[in-house]
């Protein structure tokens, strides 16, 4: 009996989806009121996974600009998968909750991140880095990021058109430390990858000049174009923007009758969510320019999710032919007859889910820009393109400085932060 309620238990709360679990949370994110996303988000029942709960709730502090409260979510999600790591080679807590998701469904297991939530964590992480000036930490997380992604595509044999934003943070320390040949390589893979190649190849022909890599600067001009001569002394404005959400995953099955049952099979497919800004420009003076796509963070997930979906199409079939088998023997007992059947398919039906778990505050994409500027006095805007224009306000940028805003788009509205330079008036505020 008490196995039978366990079972009935498990299948009631996996119709319970995690959109519905965090619906109300990720409404609160989506329109501002960060305090109440972030309080339900570091409820363990919102998510009912610890990944989850670090990831979301560390997003909607680093979109308040809590930086301490982001970081320190953000290390620790970054922990809990090297446990998860070491666990899958000794645990058999592991190996129970394996089992257990060819039995009932792949809710079943503790939730790990995907192969690019994984990486996208330690992007932040090295973002959060960057913000509080740690820019040593930020080419850390930047590099465990890289390893991440490269870690993904030798294992589905594959190359994914991403890693641009943490190579991007990368060279950009290492310029703000002044070793251009390390920056070289962060651009130089970016366009390998053909990822913010607007971005990446200014950039090399910039540091090809500086260098006097002439054999090198002619190719690159002729497939990205002449840079202009950079003001004496030149400052720089780099943003780096959030934008939108990603996809949603939905379930998507079929539900076929069978002579002594039911056989259901799904699995997870993403849909993309409306996107009301498609990109942002960032306005110095009088002069914009368009940010560039520099992590296209929908295109990688429904891509990784491709990669991996006819091995859960496996499983689903696997289970639906372990609770076939059961429901056709519950339906021969003598003392339970159709009955038993009546269980079988309920229970079938019940419990075969598709996981639509994942990282759902995560941004559409990630867009940067930058800006070569004379020393001086400089007013900045963010205007995106379907959304509303946010004055930053005027800053008094010395020479050779670098001044970052880091921001995310929420529906029509935007959150920005300047870092750098000194300001001198106050712009609108979100």
């Amino acid at each position: 009996m008490r196995t039978a309620l366990l079972v009935l238990s498990l299948c009631f709360a996996s119709c319970a989806t995690y959109a519905d679990r965090t619906g109300r949370a990720l409404r609160d994110f989506e329109s501002g009121n960060f305090a109440a996303a972030r309080g339900a988000y570091d409820d363990p029942s919102t998510t009912g996974s610890e990944f989850l709960q670090l990831v979301e709730s560390g997003t909607v502090a680093w979109t308040a600009g809590d930086l301490g409260a982001a970081q320190e979510r953000f290390d620790t999600a970054g922990e809990l998968t090297k446990q998860f790591e070491r666990a899958a080679l000794i645990s058999s807590e592991t190996l129970g909750e394996e089992v257990l998701s060819w039995a009932f469904n792949d809710t079943a297991k503790s939730y790990e991140g995907e192969g690019y939530e994984r990486v996208l964590l330690h992007v932040h992480d090295a973002l959060t880095r960057l913000e509080r000036g740690d820019r040593d930490g930020a080419r850390v997380e930047a590099k465990r990021a890289n390893v991440h992604l490269e870690n993904d595509e030798t294992l589905y044999k594959k190359s994914y058109r991403a890693g641009g934003l943490g190579h991007f943070l990368s060279a950009l320390t290492y310029e703000m430390d002044n070793e251009p040949d390390n920056a070289w390589i962060d651009y130089q893979r970016m366009v390998t990858k053909g990822v913010g190649l607007e971005l990446a190849g200014k950039a090399l022909v910039r540091l090809a000049r500086r260098a006097g890599r002439q054999d090198e600067l002619e190719g690159l001009v002729q497939r990205f174009g002449q840079e202009p001569e950079l003001p004496e002394g030149a400052a720089s404005i780099v943003v780096i923007c959030g934008v939108g959400f990603g996809p949603e995953k939905f379930e998507s099955g079929l539900a076929i009758p069978l002579e002594h049952g039911v056989a259901r099979w799904v699995v997870p497919v993403y849909r993309d969510r409306y996107q009301p800004v498609a990109n942002v420009d960032l306005v110095v003076n009088d002069s914009s320019v368009r940010a560039a796509v520099v992590e296209d963070i929908a295109a990688v997930a429904r891509e990784n999710l491709a990669d991996r979906i006819a091995w859960m199409a496996t499983k689903s079939a696997v289970r639906n032919a372990l609770k076939y088998e059961m429901t056709r023997r519950l339906g021969k007992d003598d003392n339970l007859g159709t009955l038993g059947t009546l269980a079988g398919i309920v229970y079938t039906l019940a419990s075969e889910r598709a996981d639509l778990r994942a990282w759902r505050t995560l941004p559409h994409s990630f867009h940067a820009a930058r800006v070569f500027v004379a020393p001086g006095t400089h007013s900045v805007r963010l205007a995106p393109l379907g959304g509303a224009t946010m004055d930053l306000g005027s800053f008094e940028l010395a020479r050779g400085e670098t001044m970052f805003v880091f921001a995310r788009t929420l529906g029509t509205r935007t959150y920005a932060r300047a870092v750098g330079g000194q300001r001198l008036t106050t712009g609108t505020t979100p």
